[in-house]
């Protein structure tokens, strides 16, 4: 399967003119969505605990975490953000995805939106 992208934009969700806007690799295998933690503290957001996450290789890491304002192909979500090192590749997992209504298609790699929001 290839690599999907999609722009997104990160806002304060207590002040949405702070924001950062980056392309995300778009990851169904990751709940949570991991930004660089320097562009989460530009823009004003600080951790608000720690969770333990399980990595691709099966190493658990205890991780900072807050709550941010995520926008992407014009619908928006609160979602929690992971503090990554200041170089990692921004992630958007799937529950951000999952809580507008998008999803993956498979055989083209592209975003598609569902015909309306799964609440069952």
């Amino acid at each position: 399967m290839g690599v999907t992208q999609v722009t997104v934009a990160v806002s304060n969700p207590g002040d949405r003119q702070r924001r950062w806007e980056g392309l995300f690799l778009v990851d169904t295998g990751a709940i949570d969505c991991m930004v660089p933690g320097n562009r989460l503290r530009e823009i004003g957001i600080k951790p608000e605990g720690k969770r333990t996450y399980e990595l691709a290789n099966g190493t658990e890491v205890a991780m900072d975490v807050a709550v941010a304002r995520i926008e992407f192909m014009g619908e928006f979500v609160g979602a929690t953000v992971i503090f990554g090192k200041d170089d990692a590749e921004p992630i958007l997992g799937v529950t951000a995805l999952e809580s507008v209504g998008i999803e993956v298609d498979p055989q083209n790699q592209r975003l598609k939106r569902l015909p309306a929001v799964r609440l069952k």
